[in-house]
Parts: C-alpha cells; structure tokens; sequence
C-alpha cells in the first residue's frame, strides 16, 4: 500500500474517532433514555445522563457543553413528569445530581479551555523561537543550489536540537549539520551557540579545521557559563563541510555524525566515511587536531547531510533506515526533489512513527548548461504522522 494510501486511512480513522466523541454524550443520553423506559421506576439512568456532559466538558466548546446540560436535564424532567415522579424525594435527588455534575462539566470545560490556550501559546513561542534561531539557507548559494528540511518527529513539535547552516565566504561555500543532546529550550540554546559561532566562524576562519575548533571552543566557553556542558546539553555531533570556489572538491570534517553522502548523476553514491573517528563537538576539545577529508564534488553531484533522525529511524521490525540503500541508484532533477523523496520514503519506512527529529541539507552543483538555473527552495516543516 502507498504512503498516501496510509495517510488516507489514518485520517479517515482519525475522522471516525472524532465523530463518535462528538456523537458520544447523545449516545449517553439516548442510552439513559432507553434504560429509564425499561427498567422499573426504582431503577435510576441518571449516571448515564451525568456522563453525558462530563464526557463533552474536554471535547466541546463551552456552548456545546451547556446544550448537552441542558438536554440531559430536560430529558430527565420529561421522564419523571411522564411517570408522575417528579415531585418524589428519589426524583428531586437524581436532578440535583444531575445539576450538580452539569455545572462541574462547565468547570472542567473551562479549565481544559484555559490549558489548551496556554499550551497553543507555549507552541507558538518554541517555533518562533527555533526558527529564529535556525537559519534559512538561500535557495542558490555561490552558484551551488541548496534545500533544507526540518521536520518534527511529534504532531506540532518544533523545538529540537537539529541544526543545519550554509554560509557563502571568501574560502567557498561552508555547510554545518549537527545534532544538539537533547530536547527543549536547552538544546534550543546549544544550537545557537552552535550556529552563531558558525556563521562568525565561517567568514574568519581560513580552514575548515579552524571553523571545527571555533565551534568546540564557543560550546567550552558557554559551557562554563553555565557551570558545566552538561547545563546545555553536553555535547553536539555535526558534520562540516566546505566546497571551494571553482574547485570540484569537497572538504569534510565528521565529528561523530553519522556520515554524509555524495549522490553522483549515474545513480552511484559515495558514502563519506571519515579516516579517522572523531569525538563530538564539546567532547573533543584538545584532543587531536581536527583534519578534513577530501572528496569530489562534480558537477550534476548532489551531497547530502542528515542527522540521526534519519538513519536511525526504525520500521515495525526494528530495522533501521539505510540512506545509502535506499538512494542508490536513484535520480533527482535537484535537492529539493532529493529532500522530498527521502522524507517520503523514511515516512512510509516508519509507518509514520518516527522517535526523532531529522535535519536535511542538500547541495548540489548544476550540471554544465544549468549553471544559470534557479529553483524555489525554503524551509519545510511537516509534522510526523
């Protein structure tokens, strides 16, 4: 079955469930309606009658909440004015009850109101925050086109700690992806630090290496600040890579990310695995000098960073998504095509229960002819199903 297939599925079952809460305190009420009339007079429905607006409290509007009341106790009055009963002592008590639950329904109706706002504006604080803070690449940068992609592991989720950069210098292109410890605002401050040192970094630095130690020292510096790594998340994997300008070459310094691809226009890929095993930012500092490895990038060539999100993302059976395997011998017209069709595929790998957030990046240098091309890219943020 099709992803679309899926998601049409699940919708129309998300469709089915909300219909039948809505349906659900009329349910109650005819259900108390029916046991009232066949059962004897001693037999009280009444906790079927309270259930009803108890039930609508958190689902419906406050409106909504006081109609299905309303309904329930004029039913009940009915009832009990058929059956000559109203002015009896069990009567008066089961509508006094019924009043009672009613007026704590319109209680627990605001109070669910009330949270839900608080908690839509605490959602629209953290995307504003992270988008402040995440940057969005231009669509064509020093001639190589770029796409990038953060998607939300959670339905209306949009603080994490994956980041991802692209910044134009004298020394070419440079491209930063990483994945901050963590969740929340904390990690939110991390990739900041990470993507303002970055971004000072890129434009100063002469080498690639230079940039890696700048963004080990900020994460050092901030850390003691706050009194140790760990008050902001501790530490940070990332890929760094740099493209020259006019240079075919590709320049990579991996610092326990997961590895980077390089999708040729034949259909092969390279997978960029470092030489040499290198310690997470914030983790690695004095170490060992960081030392770039070289590849190519031709033209028609596509790299490709991800983080975690991505190739740790699990099917039914627990097994993880492979993007090399999944992309060899694929084409893609360019990264925003690339982007899509990954997300797609991971998602349907997934069944749409993804555990993690996932950054994308993709460059891509034109094929000879297409240099002068240009292609609409922003920022995509879907929320896993």
């Amino acid at each position: 079955m099709g992803k679309r297939d899926g998601r049409r599925r699940d919708v129309g079952g998300g469709s089915r469930s909300r219909r039948f809460v809505r349906a659900l305190p009329a349910l109650m009420i005819c259900a108390g309606v029916a046991f009232d009339l066949g059962t004897p007079a001693e037999v009280t429905a009444v906790p079927l009658f309270t259930a009803a607006p108890l039930i609508a409290a958190p689902f419906f509007s406050l409106a909504g909440t006081v109609r299905v009341g309303v309904a329930a106790v004029l039913v009940v009055l009915v009832l009990r004015s058929s059956d000559g009963a109203l002015a009896g002592v069990v009567s008066i008590t089961d509508l006094l009850t019924l009043v009672s639950v009613v007026a704590l329904s319109l209680v627990i109706n605001r109070v669910v109101r009330r949270g839900n706002e608080q908690l839509a504006s605490a959602r629209v604080i953290a995307e504003t925050a992270m988008r402040a803070v995440l940057p969005t690449p231009e669509d064509r940068i020093g001639g190589l086109e770029v796409a990038a992609r953060y998607e939300a592991a959670q339905a209306d989720e949009f603080v994490g700690g994956d980041l991802f950069a692209a910044a134009d210098t004298p020394y070419g292109v440079r491209l930063v992806v990483g994945d901050v410890r963590g969740k929340g605002l904390d990690a939110v401050a991390a990739v900041a630090v990470v993507i303002g040192a970055f971004r000072e970094a890129a434009e100063q630095e002469r080498s690639l290496e230079g940039v890696a130690q700048r963004l080990e020292r900020a994460l050092a510096r901030e850390g003691s600040r706050r009194g140790g790594l760990d008050s902001m998340e501790g530490f940070v994997t990332a890929v760094l890579a740099e493209i020259p300008v006019g240079s075919d070459t590709l320049k990579v310094i991996n610092r326990g990310h997961p590895e980077p691809l390089v999708l040729h226009p034949d259909g092969s890929l390279d997978v960029l695995v470092p030489t040499e095993p290198a310690l997470p930012l914030g983790m690695g500092l004095g170490a060992w000098p960081d030392r770039a490895d070289e590849w190519t990038l031709p033209a028609g060539a596509m790299f490709l960073a991800f983080t975690d999100g991505l190739s740790e993302a699990r099917d039914v059976k627990g097994a993880f998504y492979d993007p090399a395997e999944r992309l060899r011998g694929r084409l893609f017209p360019g990264p925003e095509e690339l982007l899509s069709a990954l997300t797609d595929d991971v998602r349907l790998h997934t069944g749409g229960r993804s555990t993690d957030d996932l950054a994308l990046l993709a460059v891509a240098r034109p094929a000879r002819g297409q240099q002068g091309r240009r292609t609409t890219v922003k920022i995509v943020r879907r929320d896993s199903e």
